[in-house]
């Protein structure tokens, strides 16, 4: 028997905390992978492309995943697709997961902990840029690492951003602020959040600080770009996979010299460094892992089984 998880049966079994922690784990041992992980992207007729990753691995988890989307960015969602985790004893399918849920939540949350990681601690405003559901789980993961004074917040679609910050705003704190771009953002906050499709650089070297974080979410497919190379060529760089990085990511464009970059693994086994002073420039550029996948799958595929509410499917019947 086949579960189906669907958004709500997943947003009922995710936990943040439990994500985080599972996330981490994953990193300390992402260097062990039996067999590596592969992003393959393809540009469709018309405003979309497709997207798969395969295969998640990661020790001790006695199955694998598989991810196919589809990406529309004027679509809502603008991802669409399905996780399938299957059995490593004999490829049975165990699960399929609706996987705008688990991309959001496990880039967001992975996102959430190189952000805290490579951040200057005493660094506590904001910024979003892209106010989409990645962003989102940025935010809620980051707010527990860290505490966030103040949060400020702009979108291409102002209307996007104006139900962000008011869905995020908290007692006791100033209410989100917004603006009109990606500089004002920079300029009134020491870590900024990017989560866009956008195929032009939006902050260049001259509109970052030092002593800044930013964590560049939308660099994950040929040809997007949210930072400009003097910016990237400036920062000590931390992506996830390097390989990856210089096929379809941030160090796939010649002005980025893939050399200088280090992985957020890595960093978290101490093999690298990461922020070393308070005035140093930092970047993290992702661009999504097939074992992120696996992490957050099983984890959803073990509660669910649990609390036996999610719908079996017989495929074979």
């Amino acid at each position: 028997m086949t579960l189906v998880l669907t958004r709500s049966d997943l947003n009922a079994v995710l936990d943040p905390d439990r994500a985080l922690a599972t996330l981490r784990e994953g990193f300390l041992r992402d260097d062990v992978a039996a067999v590596p992980g592969q992003r393959m992207h393809t540009e469709l007729p018309g405003p979309g492309t497709a997207t798969a990753l395969l295969p998640g691995l990661l020790p001790g988890v006695p199955a694998y995943t598989v991810k196919v989307n589809a990406k529309f960015p004027a679509a809502q969602p603008a991802l669409r697709g399905v996780v399938c985790l299957h059995s490593l004893a004999d490829g049975e399918l165990l699960a399929v997961l609706d996987s705008s849920t688990v991309t959001a939540w496990r880039t967001g949350l992975a996102a959430a902990l190189a952000t805290d990681l490579l951040a200057d601690p005493a660094a506590s405003a904001l910024g979003i840029v892209g106010a989409g559901a990645q962003a989102e789980l940025v935010l809620r993961g980051l707010r527990r690492l860290r505490p966030l004074t103040r949060i400020t917040v702009t979108d291409i679609n102002p209307d996007r951003a104006r139900r962000f910050a008011e869905r995020h705003g908290q007692p006791g704190s100033p209410p989100p602020r917004l603006v009109d771009g990606a500089a004002e953002v920079s300029a009134a906050c020491d870590i900024v959040v990017l989560a866009t499709w956008s195929h032009a650089p939006l902050l260049t070297l001259a509109e970052a600080r030092p002593g800044q974080h930013l964590t560049s979410l939308g660099a994950d497919e040929p040809g997007k770009r949210e930072l400009g190379a003097d910016l990237l060529n400036a920062a000590t760089l931390v992506v996830d996979d390097l390989e990856l990085a210089r096929r379809t990511g941030v160090l796939c464009h010649q002005d980025v010299p893939g050399p200088l970059a280090t992985t957020l693994g890595a960093v978290l086994r101490r093999t690298a460094a990461g922020r070393t002073d308070p005035s140093q420039l930092t970047v993290y550029a992702p661009v999504g892992l097939p074992w992120q996948d696996l992490a957050l799958a099983w984890t959803c595929y073990l509660s669910a089984k649990e609390r036996g509410e999610a719908a079996d499917i017989d495929l074979l019947s």
